[in-house]
């Protein structure tokens, strides 16, 4: 690496609007970010599972076809 062209990495403090805060390395002085782990919802489970029904089932299912009926 060529000396004297990266810029200094120091320690900062990360802010959440949360109000959440932890410490990571970067090259600016503090940082504001809107979510973090402790608030978003992937992460808090919060957030909507997706249906685990497939497209065919539910195709099935709106006309009228089950296993019963394929002979």
């Amino acid at each position: 690496m060529k000396k004297e062209i990266h810029p200094e990495s120091k320690t900062v403090t990360i802010t959440c609007a949360c109000g959440n805060k932890f410490e990571a390395k970067s090259t600016k002085d503090n940082i504001h970010v809107e979510s973090c782990s402790e608030c978003h919802p992937f992460y808090t489970g919060s957030a909507g599972k997706k249906s685990k029904t497939s497209r065919t089932e539910k195709f099935n299912t709106k006309y009228g076809f089950n296993k019963e009926n394929e002979n």
